[in-house]
């Protein structure tokens, strides 16, 4: 567990953890300052521990009762697979409208996008130690900071042949309060950016999670809608926020359904705000990209 307890709230985390059923042998927890960011955070964290299965969870994550018995059981299946990962539950904690939006959305991604996968989640997710140690860990020279670490990892995992699990029944509560700053920022800088560079650097066209053909339309469709917004074609503003509704009802009645009528529309233009951050963000990792020393 990489640690910075701002705001504080690693010792509910730790508290969890042990009162789980079948709980881990030992928990570590890396102070992430000291580390120097997250991905050196857990790679200490995986150097310390000494089981066979390596278990993550950020710290402002509290793992449901049963998130290592799953965990276990899944393993204990599946002989032949690397690693597993799980999802937020649909009752984040704080009750804004930002966090909803942003915590759910995350939710309804794993929710939908369960089974075999090319990427991994170290909010909580668990790999065997020796082919995490044969892979290289985290690459931490890369990300000093909180960005795609994980995705990175499971890219590289996958690349190599690894089989890889996402269960969304292994679930966790996020205590993490979004703003709407923060979430323009998380998307551009530490997702968006990083991401685009991932998928240039491989050379690979990924399908994964929020990078497949939905989510590519719908961030046509949010684009279209602030360029109708911008360009004062109101008709057309309403008919691709036509189209993102339709291409992500399965989310909104989420919305509607745990956050009530009035977060359900707020989401609708947070989502577009979420899209057309990412749309921002490519050409930008192009750029970098290009002109990065190889």
């Amino acid at each position: 567990m990489p640690a910075t307890d701002r705001p504080a709230t690693l010792a509910r985390c730790v508290a969890a953890i042990g009162a789980a059923a079948d709980p881990p042998e030992e928990v570590v927890v890396v102070d992430e300052a000291a580390a120097r960011g997250p991905a050196a955070a857990r790679n200490e964290g995986a150097a310390r521990a000494t089981g066979d299965l390596l278990v993550f969870v950020d710290a402002d994550v509290v793992p449901h009762r049963d998130a290592f018995q799953r965990i276990r059981a899944t393993f204990e299946r599946d002989p032949g697979l690397t690693a597993v990962f799980g999802s937020y539950d649909d009752a984040p904690a704080d009750p804004g409208v930002v966090s909803g939006f942003r915590n759910l959305l995350h939710h309804h991604v794993h929710h939908a996008g369960a089974g075999p996968a090319e990427t991994f989640w170290a909010g909580l997710g668990a790999v065997r130690r020796d082919a995490f140690l044969a892979a290289g860990g985290f690459d931490a020279d890369r990300y000093r900071f909180p960005a795609i670490e994980d995705v990175e990892l499971g890219d590289r995992l996958a690349a190599g042949g690894a089989r890889i699990e996402l269960d969304p029944a292994v679930r966790g509560t996020h205590l993490k309060a979004w703003t709407l700053a923060g979430m323009v920022r998380t998307d551009f800088v530490a997702r968006g950016i990083p991401w685009v560079e991932l998928l240039l650097a491989g050379g690979r066209h990924s399908t994964a999670l929020n990078l497949g053909w939905r989510h590519r339309a719908s961030a046509a469709a949010a684009l279209a809608c602030l360029l109708g917004i911008a360009g004062r074609r109101p008709r057309r503003a309403a008919a691709a926020a036509i189209a993102l509704v339709a291409l992500n009802r399965g989310f909104y009645a989420l919305l509607l359904r745990e956050r009530g009528p009035a977060q359900a529309l707020a989401g609708v233009g947070l989502h577009v705000v979420h899209h057309a951050t990412a749309v921002a963000a490519v050409p930008v990792g192009v750029a970098r990209h290009i002109t990065r020393p190889r």
